[in-house]
């Protein structure tokens, strides 16, 4: 383990601690340079787009259903790097349960959530920064960070025992997200004309790894000079995020335009990390995305990341690599890449960026 992530450079506060001080002004380390600032979107984009939104359902459906449903998945993975996804099958119920139990965790007294606090070198537990650089600018949010898959990187002792139900609730709906990240590998892999298990077979079979990242932002009392997260895209394979309907914060970079994700109640968000967009050669891409904060209302939001596993080379296909389109991006293990944020923290589109082929 590189020894830069041995621990934090400078003391953890908790962004809900600063809030709930009621403090006026934000400290000067979560204030943005004047370029990454929010802003209101400029032009039409900001105003009148929006992610696409699918019906998963009817990949049940007629043949003609399913294929539609398909290419509407490629399309978005192609165009957007997003999509909103409804009746896509994960319990209702249960994604109400998610939600409560961690606002309950969130609300639990600082002592309690600190005895989980995380290090550099997992994010395993409780935490408010990424990234190691000592005097980075820091961005305006908590977050409990989980190992799920594969067995072995799961460390309970960093998994809260309080509530009571966290457990078990986290669990399955780890579960369930795995199920629906396994479909949607292979409508990904059907769309890019190769084997439906081809995707999931280069993530590592059953040997994926899977995580989850619980985002809290509190209330924020100047959301213009700061972000809840920084630009990035994901640097794993796709994400599952499960959004506050109540509270949007969301943006999608859309060419030189953010675009705000308004969450359906019940759906589901779903994106491509880097890994997809290194294996599809570029088919399909990893977008920027970011998090503004709110003065009215904190917010909260379940990331569930799908990874491959993490000692296999990444590089583009060979069955997409062709004379027009050669490999555009060097093999690295996915141990290799996340490195790279847990050093830096979000930086945009850098990371994919530099592992062009020259």
């Amino acid at each position: 383990m590189d020894s830069q992530l041995n621990e934090w450079p400078e003391p953890i506060v908790a962004v809900q601690s600063i809030a709930e001080s009621g403090a006026a002004l934000i400290p000067e380390c979560y204030v943005k340079a004047i370029a990454d600032r929010p802003a209101a979107p400029a032009g039409a984009a900001g105003k009148d787009l929006s992610i696409p939104v699918i019906d998963l359902g009817r990949l049940g459906g007629s043949a003609v259903e399913c294929r539609a449903t398909m290419r509407a998945i490629a399309d978005a993975c192609r165009e957007w790097g997003f999509f909103q996804a409804v009746n896509h099958g994960v319990d209702a119920d249960l994604v109400d349960e998610m939600v409560a139990v961690w606002r309950e965790f969130f609300y639990l007294p600082m002592e309690e959530k600190k005895k989980l606090a995380n290090s550099p070198q997992t994010y395993e537990g409780y935490g408010s920064r990424l990234g190691v650089e000592k005097g980075a600018t820091l961005d305006w949010g908590d977050y409990f960070y989980l190992h799920l898959l594969p067995n072995c990187a799961k460390n309970f002792d960093k998994w809260p025992t309080k509530p009571a139900s966290c457990r078990k609730i986290t669990e399955e709906y780890g579960r369930q997200m795995a199920n629906l990240c396994g479909t949607l590998m292979k409508v990904l892999s059907i769309s890019l004309g190769l084997d439906v298990g081809f995707l999931q077979e280069k993530f590592g079979g059953d040997e994926i790894g899977t995580c989850m990242r619980i985002n809290y932002y509190p209330k924020c009392p100047q959301p213009e000079l700061t972000l809840g997260l920084s630009p990035h895209s994901d640097p794993g394979g796709l994400t599952v995020l499960l959004a506050d309907h109540r509270v949007s914060g969301l943006q999608v970079r859309r060419g030189a335009d953010w675009v705000t994700v308004n969450p359906i109640p019940g759906a589901l968000i779903v994106n491509v990390g880097d890994q997809i967009q290194v294996l599809s050669n570029a088919t399909y891409k990893s977008v920027d995305h970011r998090v503004v904060t709110n003065a009215a209302a904190e917010r909260m939001s379940v990331a569930f990341f799908f990874n491959p596993k993490c000692d296999l080379p990444m590089e583009p296909a060979r069955e997409l690599v062709t004379q027009d389109r050669p490999p555009m991006y060097r093999p690295m293990t996915f141990n290799q890449y996340r490195l790279f944020i847990r050093k830096k923290g979000p930086m945009g589109k850098s990371h994919v960026d530099s592992l062009q082929a020259m």
